[in-house]
């Protein structure tokens, strides 16, 4: 599949997260883990299904119970979204949006390291 087209919605997004947590999982399995009290089991099936024919996730058919699993991976898709966020809302600024994301949520002392670690290994 071509990564550039991955164009999940906020709902697929949800779903994607507990396939690249689970690996494999069933319907059933992912709405449970979703946990959504306004949102029903054919909600989650509709959209698991709309991902399917979107080529991110494969669906095994062989048994009674189908088990999906993610085609499109983790990293690949969080940059593409990432990168699209860049371009249409901070104007192509990579500072802007980590200057907002660091103003907005307060980073653990071990998240901080981190992001300090990775920046020194930019230069």
């Amino acid at each position: 599949m071509d990564n550039y087209n991955i164009k999940p919605t906020e709902g697929e997004m949800e779903i994607l997260q507990v396939l690249w947590q689970k690996g494999n999982a069933t319907v059933r399995e992912v709405h449970e883990s979703l946990n959504k009290k306004d949102s029903g089991y054919t909600t989650t099936l509709k959209l698991m299904q709309i991902l399917h024919e979107k080529g991110m996730v494969d669906r095994d058919t062989t048994q009674k119970t189908h088990v999906y699993k993610a085609l499109v991976s983790q990293d690949k898709t969080e940059k593409q979204l990432v990168n699209k966020m860049i371009d249409n809302v901070f104007n192509g600024s990579a500072a802007r949006l980590v200057m907002q994301a660091l103003g907005n949520h307060s980073a653990s002392a071990e998240e901080i390291d981190e992001i300090k670690k990775y920046l020194d290994s930019l230069k």
